[in-house]
């Protein structure tokens, strides 16, 4: 379906959407742009304005990320000041600010100035997100990241669940959205087994992607090699290793930035263009964790992909790329308690020089350390710690918890602040080239809807048309209607009338329509998904239009 480029219709958006912020500047009008068009959005997770200075002394020259610095993006929530990577995803993707935990679906609470209430029936309800829309417009699809893929930033672009914790429902919906390209962790919960994220359901997915013709690979040199114009790449069980570690510790798995040019090769022999999110996970992670190296570590893993998508973008003259964070964490200064009354003649060198030993992020250094700790002094050497005092060997021998102990000691030693284990509120730097690239400082949600309207849609419009409460809509053409939730892990809206039975499966892209009198069953399958929000059942206009 294709959908009309109506900007002026981004002021009637759902009040989520609108804040004081005034509607971003764009270098090009959308209506000047060429066809086909191509979008490459990638999200370093957690990173922050600070930690990006830092990366770019260590690394000692500019980064990719520097030469489309456009601007900077507000990140709170509907409901917060400091925002988690959900509803920060939720706002990326859909244009729609939510809640704590919540994926591609309205908030139920707003209390953040400047922004309109919900009503009670649409508090999660599920919203079309802007891979969504390129599916729509006949484009390539593609999604990357470093954590599993079905975690929160991922998800955002391709799910619609309560709670980000739901990775079944997310991995089942991913597989069902055809999405053409998928990379990154999360092998796990794509098949049933006993692990913390293993499918409850009894479906098992990885037999289903082989139905569907994917070229399912697991390693690098899989990637490199393969043909396929539909790809899905599961490195790790969980998430992929940090960039600095995985040589040592994982060298099977591709870097980011091979994933986004192997991605980038692929979906663009689509006639119609494609839309790519390209996530670098663990940045989040490592700040989480207070650890300097970690966050370096995957920021210049992420810059790498930049400079992929920007060189591509280059080359071609039709491709908007975005690059931003979607929160900040752990408030990392380059200065600290050591720094009070000395910082103005502090060289460089004095915060650089300290993290420049480690050879290994805290995770990876303690991969390597034995069960009874007697390698303790050559693992802190790989994160840097050489020539340990005896206070520090002390502390070290006798901490409980080793990571957070060594992570507190490189810091010290580099000089290097924090503030929080957690996230923080401010805003952050925001990356973007090409035709209506966005300038200026702009909502989080400003991303979406520019986005969607270079690729020629709009978000409001789309979400009418994919997400139709399933009950009304049965009810209006004579059927009656229940949810049956028999089956917890597998629920089913039925509609009834006369001799006809419709069958709805959650997180499906299909329908299954049984005639008794005919003694006939057939299964009708759609370029959209179902979704249950734990009241009602969402499905697409083409669905209902499907049945008579």
């Amino acid at each position: 379906m294709k959908y009309a480029k109506k900007w002026t219709s981004l002021f009637l958006a759902s009040a989520v959407t609108l804040s004081a912020v005034s509607i971003p500047q764009q270098e090009v009008q959308a209506a000047d742009v060429k066809k086909p068009t191509n979008v490459i959005m990638l999200v370093m997770d957690g990173s922050s304005n600070n930690a990006v200075t830092l990366s770019r002394w260590y690394k000692g020259e500019s980064l990719a990320m520097d030469e489309i610095l456009s601007g900077a993006m507000r990140t709170y929530s509907a409901e917060s000041a400091i925002t988690d990577s959900a509803p920060a995803a939720t706002a990326l993707a859909t244009g729609h600010k939510s809640n704590d935990k919540y994926i591609g679906v309205l908030p139920s609470v707003v209390n953040s100035p400047g922004l309109a209430q919900i009503t009670q029936e649409d508090a999660f309800k599920p919203v079309a997100n802007v891979l969504e829309g390129a599916k729509q417009q006949g484009k390539a699809t593609g999604l990357i990241s470093t954590s599993e893929i079905q975690h929160a930033t991922p998800a955002g672009f391709s799910a619609h669940v309560n709670n980000r914790s739901q990775y079944g429902d997310i991995a089942e919906q991913q597989v069902y959205q055809n999405i053409d390209v998928v990379l990154g962790g999360g092998l796990e919960s794509l098949s049933p087994g006993t692990s913390k994220n293993a499918r409850k359901d009894g479906e098992d997915l990885l037999n289903v992607l082989k139905e569907k013709n994917y070229d399912l690979v697991q390693t690098r040199d899989e990637l490199v090699n393969s043909q396929s114009s539909k790809i899905w790449g599961s490195f790790a069980p969980s998430a992929l290793a940090y960039d600095l570690d995985r040589a040592k510790t994982r060298a099977s798995e591709p870097t980011l930035a091979e994933m986004t040019n192997k991605a980038i090769n692929t979906l663009k022999n689509d006639e119609d263009g494609f839309f790519l999110f390209v996530e670098g996970s663990k940045v989040d992670w490592a700040a989480h964790a207070n650890d300097t190296i970690g966050i370096i570590s995957d920021i210049l893993s992420f810059d790498d992909a930049v400079k992929e998508a920007v060189d591509f973008a280059k080359e071609d003259g039709n491709t908007l790329v975005i690059a931003v964070t979607d929160h900040g964490n752990s408030g990392i200064t380059m200065g600290n308690a050591n720094t009070t009354s000395t910082y103005s003649s502090i060289p460089v060198s004095a915060y650089i020089d300290p993290l420049k030993k480690a050879s290994m992020t805290v995770e990876g250094a303690l991969s390597q350390l034995k069960e009874d700790r007697s390698n303790l002094v050559e693992v802190a050497a790989l994160y840097g710690l050489d020539q340990l005092t005896e206070d520090e060997l002390t502390t070290l021998k006798s901490a409980k918890d080793l990571g957070s102990e060594m992570v507190k000691m490189l810091a010290n030693r580099a000089n290097i602040g924090y503030t929080t284990g957690g996230h923080t509120g401010e805003d952050v730097f925001l990356y973007s080239f090409g035709p209506s690239k966005l300038t200026g400082l702009v909502e989080n949600t400003d991303l979406a809807h520019t986005m969607a309207q270079f690729m020629g849609f709009d978000l409001n419009t789309l979400t009418n048309d994919l997400y139709v409460p399933a009950t009304k809509a049965f009810t209006d053409k004579g059927y009656t209607t229940k949810i049956d939730l028999s089956d917890k892990e597998n629920p089913t809206f039925i509609a009834q009338k006369a001799d006809v039975t419709v069958k709805i499966p959650v997180n499906k892209n299909t329908m299954i329509y049984e005639e008794t009198s005919t003694n006939t069953a057939k299964t009708h399958t759609f370029d959209t998904i179902n979704v249950y929000n734990g009241s009602e059942f969402y499905v697409s206009k083409k669905l209902i239009n499907a049945v008579k």
